[in-house]
């Protein structure tokens, strides 16, 4: 659930997608999509770690290093994941805007970057994917919102900027809810994202068409932002991996905005990667984290902190705040619980300090701020769909007065106390995302309970949010058919922390995209 974004009251009629994914992949046999590079090709197979041959399969980081070795070309690559996309976003609809042309020529440049020998950057000639509420130059920045098709951005977010001189390259854009508004993606603008491995079961919100794009191999890289969950929610549903950094790590701004957000978006909110493999949300979280003067609350915090004595102890919750927790997601933490102690970390069950409390605190602080401030502003633009979540979350959570705002903001410290406290002896947490399964499309129009369930839900991914902590989520396996995932939760500034831990789970458990779209 995530409201990021500009608010913007233009109403443009008349879009339609420029042409179709196909119409920028050049025809070219299959065999002259391989450089002929003055040193020798590895054979294709060894190119792929997981399954197949094709560049579409490959991890960012694969990429980079084939690129940079000349064992193949981002000419290559690119033109793969505009193939995959082709194929398989008719039957998804994750891509919503495809920057073929631009990506092919930048592609091109790359590769002769690489020809002459230049310095190049760690994610050189890599294709990514970027959310619709996030700048990209020559790009509406939609929020997936009907009556903002052409608010069209002058200038990058300082993410993309900086995701770019590290030598990544803009591919295409991907669907979102109306404003971030839901924790399953339908936009008004661009229709509703199936979940890649169950067509009846929601894909998350809001960065839902980020993880299925990522989960069907039409992009290696993706960027989303986090109010809510809005990352790690779609990590779980979809089987992919994501990392919400600690607010203030990495630099934002959005030129569209016509005013400053509201207190609970500066303080919840944060941009963060998306990809397949946690060695990807590494490098593309240490390429997107340097100063931008854009944006005031960007902090120079080393992304590696001092060492820790071993073994880290890790603080493993089942049931966080002990409202219940579906029986395939309490296995999925145990599984992970059991690949951290193989890795030598040290782990202990124990409850987690005012979780219920926290949860609590984030959603009357959000539901203020969308009370007063946000949907004032965007009353005209508001799908029905979205205007019924709203009511239901206003009719479930208290309204606060003035006096009340200021009393939760500075109760939100005594939180965090508690928390940093209880990390003097558990550096990490490990426990679930949501603690349900996937929910079934449309389960969150159905009311007041329905809403107030999924809060319940959430609870242990917003108290991150209330106190701008780092957590990654990692898959873990399959339940019915369903990808299950947990969350690693730092201290502040400690996401090497985090993904070092995410990281001995993938080894143990693996990996468990890309696939074809199933049922």
């Amino acid at each position: 659930m995530d409201i990021n974004g500009p608010i913007s009251r233009r109403a443009l009629l008349g879009y339609g997608l420029a042409s179709s994914t196909a119409a920028f992949i050049p025809d070219l046999p299959i065999g002259q999509l391989w450089a002929t590079p003055t040193k020798p090709l590895r054979p294709r197979s060894q190119l792929s770690p997981v399954m197949g041959d094709e560049p579409w399969v490959m991890a960012a980081t694969d990429l980079a290093a084939a690129i940079r070795d000349r064992r193949i070309t981002s000419h290559a690559v690119v033109e793969s994941h505009l193939e995959r996309i082709a194929k398989v976003n008719p039957r998804v609809n994750a891509i919503t805007e495809v920057l073929g042309e631009t990506a092919m020529r930048v592609a091109d440049e790359a590769d002769r970057a690489v020809e002459n020998g230049d310095d190049v950057g760690p994610l050189h000639g890599v294709p990514f994917t970027i959310k619709e509420n996030i700048d990209v130059a020559g790009s509406a920045t939609s929020m997936g919102v009907l009556g903002l098709e052409e608010e069209i951005a002058a200038v990058d977010a300082p993410l993309v900027a900086q995701l770019k001189a590290a030598g990544a390259i803009p591919l295409a854009r991907t669907n979102m809810p109306d404003f971030g508004l839901r924790w399953h993606t339908k936009s008004s603008l661009h229709g509703a994202t199936a979940n890649p491995w169950d067509r009846t079961r929601t894909p998350g919100g809001s960065s839902g068409g980020e993880a299925a794009s990522l989960a069907l191999g039409m992009t290696p890289l993706g960027v989303g932002n986090d109010y809510g969950g809005s990352v790690r929610y779609p990590a779980q549903c979809c089987g992919v991996c994501s990392i919400r950094p600690t607010r203030g790590r990495v630099p934002d701004n959005s030129a569209m905005a016509p005013a400053e957000f509201p207190i609970s978006m500066q303080l919840f909110m944060t941009n963060g990667p998306m990809a397949r493999h946690v060695r990807d949300l590494r490098v593309a979280l240490s390429a997107m984290s340097g100063s931008d003067p854009r944006d005031p609350w960007w902090v120079p915090a080393p992304l590696e902190g001092p060492s820790m004595g071993r073994p880290i102890k890790v603080a493993m919750t089942t049931d966080p705040g002990g409202e219940g927790t579906d029986p395939d997601v309490v296995d999925g933490v145990r599984r992970a619980a059991d690949a951290l102690s193989n890795a030598g970390y040290a782990i202990e069950e124990v409850d987690l300090p005012a979780v219920a409390e926290a949860a609590a605190l984030w959603a009357r602080v959000v539901a203020a701020d969308m009370r007063t401030d946000f949907v004032p502003a965007v009353q005209e633009l508001l799908a029905r769909d979205s205007q019924k979540v709203l009511n239901d979350l206003f009719a479930v959570v208290p309204q606060l007065s003035l006096r009340g705002y200021m009393r939760a903001l500075a109760d939100r410290n005594g939180i965090a106390r508690q928390w940093t406290q209880f990390a003097q002896e558990y550096p990490l947490i490990l426990g679930p995302v949501s603690t349900e399964q996937p929910f079934a499309v449309g389960d969150d129009l159905k009311g007041r309970e329905a809403v107030l369930r999924q809060l319940r839900s959430m609870r242990l991914v917003v108290t991150a949010n209330l106190l701008g902590l780092p957590a990654a989520v990692v898959p873990v396996g399959l339940a019915n058919e369903l990808p299950q995932a947990v969350q690693v939760i730092g201290s502040l500034y400690r996401e090497d922390l985090c993904l070092d831990a995410a990281e001995a789970i993938e080894s143990e458990l693996g990996v468990l995209t890309p696939i074809d779209p199933r049922k």
